[in-house]
């Protein structure tokens, strides 16, 4: 039996140069020459079952790291070594054992073949490990036909001359094929049908027509009904306490601060500068009031959530600092695990010619959060989460903070309707650089339309070649587009997401590419591009493997509710709002509505508070935000709106105030409130606040002087938080209290 290196390891989807697929046939590579392989090794990565994955799990403090079944050297060097979590075969136990045929195979390649001796001496060949005998050899018998890689391998110095830079590209195109299912030549051979597309203009919708989709909509203060679930926001929210402690997250992390201009992980940014805590604090302090909710709900103990944070080279030992540093947080040990993407080779030109930083380094970027599913797959968590009978994995973004406010009711509508996949959903403004979820209707095919995000500039091209052709332009009955906005964070059902990843692709999303041309030739890129993929392309796997079973909706609730991610610097803050943007998506933004939704979250539980609306914006370092009151009800105060309605009675909050609440068993009655006031009770204290008077300076705002020294993480902010005066109470001993007028915490029992 006759194969192509390539083609006995890998079939994709065709997809678009930006990556929405108009068909889904399977594309059998041919490379230059053929080897033959046995069908067990040929087929051993899409075959693999799924209790060979089961012992290669490791905690944040494991360092194991793991093999994919068609390689046999370990991968070591480049940008690999950033990463704990990638492969090596030497510490895995579950490396596929290859045939004889195989080990014949291997050997026979680090043997050199004539077509490698054109480009290569032989004293140049014997200073290099197998490994990087293997990758070579492979460079360049795929691009014999091609030549697009000559630049990598061609007129290489005498033995002696720069023989460490030859072994370490050698090492890197190793890693290159280790990390790449199929490896570096299926990664090519794929990027060069991408960019002809791209380079030829093809509509990835040609056969298909956008329509509204069918989905949910759920306001917090409403108590009408949605009319397709029948279910208002609270019974939504209800629902979802059913299945709590059957739930996994995923924290999707690969990517540094740079955009927001600042050096470090996104993670560690703090999303107030009242409390000071970061993204991922409050993300784990979440998860650990859903356990306790869950214990309450249930009954049992010890209900633990596992949370899973997908880190790149750049993040990831970072992430394990911060964790290790602030003791996970609180979370148990093993309770944290990461996984850890690839970056992927740099392309030069529409060849797919890898771009070298110097002659010895192939230049890398980051594939995309796409490798989410993949990794989860490979990585054992698909088969531990069903051995310990989870339903559902949620997936969150690193720096939207208000999204954990719509997780218990999506959840919830996805039980009651049993989607397989249900994304979260905002209104959005027509034209907004954010995607949509659209249904696709195939115009031949039925079995092939699906329920997708569809990025938004390819959202108005789309539209403008159908129905009234306006385009991407608002709904004059709302003022939105009728396409809800995608927050990309995602619920999706185990049992589906399963049957899905241990399909052809085993979770390798579709890809596409997106290279900046110089000019209308479109011969040219202004920089290197890559292959990249997106985690919300996932539908296209669920189609392909579930067909038209698959039950894929969205829940849609109030922007102010769920959707304020920190994406971009100060500097292109300012810049959008001069341009009219209500949406400026800067750290103080995020920071201004997350005081904003609480604000209205005490409001409806019947407190005096003031609502920022949109005309009470005041500018601080340029950017519009709350002049207050600053409310933050911290996760271990509560997570529903339940609780809020029964911890919270009646008082006042100026609008110059500050408020932290935390603590399970923490009520606050009549509470007058004209400054800055912090309390914080342990687990087992069970406090009543009833007729507290606080008055103070409080804290203010203060923009931050050009030229001043400040530290990054409120640099980019604009401004600092001056705390004049706050009157915190801490309660930490186990027992039962009470506070009353004077402030003063009285033990009662």
């Amino acid at each position: 039996m006759k194969f192509s290196t390539a083609l006995a390891l890998v079939t994709w989807g065709t997809t678009s140069s930006i990556g929405h697929s108009y068909a889904s046939p399977k594309i059998h590579l041919n490379g230059s020459s053929s080897s033959s392989l046995s069908p067990s090794s040929s087929l051993s990565f899409v075959s693999r079952s799924s209790s060979s994955c089961r012992h290669r799990r490791h905690s944040l403090e494991t360092n194991t790291r793991l093999s994919f079944p068609f390689v046999s050297y370990s991968p070591r060097g480049g940008a690999m070594d950033d990463c704990p979590s990638a492969m090596n075969p030497s510490t895995s136990g579950s490396t596929t054992a290859l045939s004889a045929v195989s080990q014949q195979q291997q050997q026979q390649q680090v043997t050199m073949d004539s077509l490698v001796a054109e480009y290569i001496t032989q004293e140049n060949w014997d200073i290099l490990s197998e490994r990087g005998q293997v990758a070579l050899s492979n460079l360049i018998r795929g691009d014999a036909e091609i030549q697009a890689q000559k630049h990598v391998y061609a007129n290489w110095p005498e033995q002696g001359v720069e023989d460490e830079g030859k072994q370490k590209l050698t090492e890197q195109l190793a890693d290159l094929d280790a990390s790449y299912p199929g490896g570096l030549e299926a990664y090519l051979s794929k990027a060069r049908v991408l960019l002809r597309e791209s380079a030829d203009g093809t509509n990835p919708f040609a056969e298909f027509e956008a329509s509204v989709p069918t989905g949910e909509s759920l306001s917090y203060d409403s108590p009408v009904p949605d009319n397709h679930t029948g279910m208002t926001f609270t019974q939504a929210e209800q629902k979802g306490l059913t299945g709590i402690k059957d739930v996994a997250f995923v924290l999707v992390a690969g990517g540094l601060g740079e955009r927001l201009g600042y050096s470090g992980i996104k993670l560690s940014l703090e999303t107030n500068l009242l409390t000071n805590k970061s993204y991922l604090e409050i993300y784990v302090k979440y998860i650990q009031a859903m356990q306790h909710m869950a214990e309450v709900k249930t009954g049992e103990k010890n209900v633990r959530i596992p949370l899973v944070i997908m880190t790149s080279g750049d993040t990831d030992p970072l992430t394990r600092k911060l964790l290790k540093e602030n003791d996970n947080f609180g979370m148990e040990e093993g309770q944290i695990q990461i996984v850890c993407q690839d970056k992927v080779a740099a392309l030069k030109d529409c060849n797919a010619g890898l771009n070298m930083m110097d002659p010895w380094t192939i230049e890398t970027k980051p594939h995309g959060h796409g490798d989410v599913h993949h990794l989860l797959l490979r990585e054992g968590h698909i088969d531990q989460w069903e051995e310990e009978g989870r339903k559902h994995v949620i997936f969150l973004q690193d720096t939207n903070a208000l999204v954990i406010n719509s997780i218990l009711p999506t959840l919830g509508v996805s039980i009651e309707k049993g989607f397989d996949m249900n994304s979260i959903c905002i209104p959005r403004l027509a034209g907004e650089a954010a995607g949509a979820i659209a249904r696709l209707e195939h115009k031949t095919d039925p079995e092939k339309s699906l329920v997708i995000n569809v990025e938004y500039n390819q959202l108005d091209p789309l539209l403008k070649t159908q129905g009234d052709c306006k385009g991407d332009v608002a709904d004059p009955a709302t003022g939105f587009s009728p396409y809800p906005g995608n927050a990309n964070n995602i619920v999706i059902a185990l049992e589906a997401y399963a049957k899905t990843l241990r399909g052809e692709d085993q979770g390798v999303v579709v890809e596409f590419v997106n290279p900046k041309y110089k000019d209308a030739t479109r011969t040219e890129f202004k920089k290197a591009t890559r292959l990249e993929c997106m985690m919300q392309d996932i539908p296209k796997l669920f189609q392909k493997e579930l067909g038209s079973d698959v039950n894929i909706g969205f829940t849609m609730f109030d922007r102010w509710f769920t959707f304020s991610p920190a994406k971009n610097s100060l500097e292109s803050g300012i810049e959008a709002v001069e341009k009219g943007s209500i949406a400026p998506g800067t750290m103080s933004s995020a920071e201004s509505d997350k005081y904003i939704q609480n604000q209205r979250k005490l409001k409806h539980a019947g407190m005096d508070v003031d609502i920022t609306e949109e005309k009470d914006l005041v500018k601080i370092g340029g950017i519009p935000v709350t002049p207050g009151p600053r409310i933050v009800i911290c996760p271990g105060f509560a997570i529903t709106q339940e609780e809020i309605m029964k911890k919270i009675q009646g008082g006042t909050i100026t609008k110059r105030s500050s408020l932290v609440l935390e603590g399970q068993q923490l009520n606050v009655k009549n509470l007058q409130l004209d400054g800055a006031l912090i309390i914080r009770a342990a687990p087992y204290c069970e406090v009543e606040v009833d007729g507290l008077v606080v008055k103070n300076e409080g804290c203010v705002l203060e923009e931050i002087p050009e030229g001043a020294d400040v530290e990054e993480a409120v640099r980019i902010r604009g401004y600092t938080m001056a705390k004049k005066e706050i009157k915190e109470i801490i309660i930490s001993e186990p027992g039962k209290y009470f506070i009353g007028e004077d402030g003063v915490v009285k033990k009662i029992e």
